[in-house]
């Protein structure tokens, strides 16, 4: 009978293989396991081989992703929502530092080219949600608007997980959010309540 699979030896092969690559160590069968307690069968094992092992390493960065934002409760209130899905977006970059690099490298295939989507549809459902509640105005595109909102949340994301900007640098997201959703069309005082409750003390992981 074959062995069942340790999922956490997967994740321990992912996780040492993103961050190899974010130190520019060179990434063989025998680097990769090395230490771990693993052999290099593992990585066929898990993945077939090394090209199976770069295929994962995206997806599972936009795994990880979708179970964070999977996580964010739907409130009454669509534009608080929008704010925690800014907040749970920047905490799993903070939390995954080194696959949050990797998973926007195109250089590596994904396993399902449907995974890198999910953000951007996250956050055009609350737009919509948002534009059918009268928040904001009729002619607002959703998809352009997503991807603002995305442009905020990766921007800082990127500059704090895997750049030279401190933790408190992510307090300029909530103001920017509440100005891009303003000229949206949402009310300025009605707006700031939603996006400060959404933001909240969720972006200290």
């Amino acid at each position: 009978m074959a062995r069942a699979k340790d999922p956490k030896v997967r994740s321990q092969l992912l996780d040492r293989a993103a961050h190899m690559l974010r130190m520019r160590q060179p990434v063989t069968l025998r680097s990769l396991v090395a230490d771990t307690g693993v052999s290099t069968m593992a990585v066929y094992t898990y993945f077939g081989g090394m090209d199976g092992l770069w295929k994962a390493l995206r997806q599972e960065g936009f795994t990880r992703l979708a179970v964070k934002l999977a996580a964010v409760s739907q409130s009454a209130d669509p534009v608080r929502d929008l704010a925690a899905l800014g907040v749970a977006y920047q905490a799993n970059a903070l939390e995954n530092p080194d696959l949050y690099r990797v998973m926007f490298d195109a250089g590596f295939e994904l396993e399902d080219a449907d995974a890198a989507d999910e953000a951007l549809h996250c956050l055009v459902r609350a737009i919509e949600r948002a534009k059918t509640a009268g928040r904001f105005r009729d002619d607002v595109d959703l998809l352009e608007l997503a991807t603002r909102s995305w442009t905020i949340g990766h921007g800082l994301a990127s500059l704090v997980a895997t750049g030279p900007l401190p933790h408190e640098a992510l307090s300029h997201g909530a103001p920017m959010m509440i100005a891009l959703f303003v000229s949206a069309g949402d009310d300025p005082d009605r707006c700031r309540r939603s996006v400060e409750r959404g933001w909240g003390r969720g972006a200290q992981p």
